[in-house]
């Protein structure tokens, strides 16, 4: 009899601290930070090709060494880019490469800065531009270079304070000119 009142006590005992645990854990579960929810979080993507397309009309492409999305997939960066292409009237007009492209998926424009090298794609004169800053504003289809510009063509260089270049009227308008150019006819 006694034996059967000591296992009733360790049974009464064992089910009270069951009791305890259950209790202290239902208290504890949902402290700390909840994670975040699926569209707060940034996508990462590295080594790939970024493309827009507005409407059926290309505007521009990017190879890229890594990128940066924002969780709503609206905006971004875009680091290492190289092999970047300029589309006019649906055809690869300029290459750019730079160090650091801050760009907007929904109106297609961006921003490249740091180290930037523009060329037309198959340009007798083989003309290139290096900057540090360039906008692309899809809307205007104008390519913006604010900052001071070098025209490298046949061997010379031009420095420009600020060049806009409108793809749909074809022009383009240049800032103070330094340097020297030889023309030949």
């Amino acid at each position: 009899m006694r034996n059967r009142r000591l296992w009733k006590r360790i049974g009464i005992g064992a089910s009270v601290l069951a009791g305890i645990y259950v209790i202290v854990e239902i208290l504890l579960a949902g402290g700390g930070a909840p994670p975040s929810p699926p569209s707060q979080i940034p996508i990462d993507l590295r080594g790939g090709h970024v493309m827009n397309n507005h409407i059926a009309t290309k505007s521009w492409s990017f190879d890229y060494d890594h990128a940066r999305l924002a969780a709503d997939g609206m905006s971004g960066t875009v680091d290492g880019v190289r092999n970047g292409i300029v589309f006019r009237k649906g055809k690869p007009y300029l290459r750019v490469s730079a160090q650091h492209v801050k760009l907007n998926v929904q109106t297609l424009d961006f921003t490249a800065v740091g180290k930037v090298h523009i060329e037309r794609i198959d340009d007798p004169q083989h003309r290139s531009f290096d900057t540090d800053l360039v906008t692309w504003t899809n809307d205007a289809k104008t390519l913006r270079m604010d900052h001071p510009s070098y025209i490298h063509t046949g061997g010379q260089t031009l420095r420009i304070d600020g060049i806009s270049v409108n793809f749909d009227d074809e022009t383009i308008h240049l800032g103070k000119v330094s340097g020297r150019v030889d023309v030949h006819h």
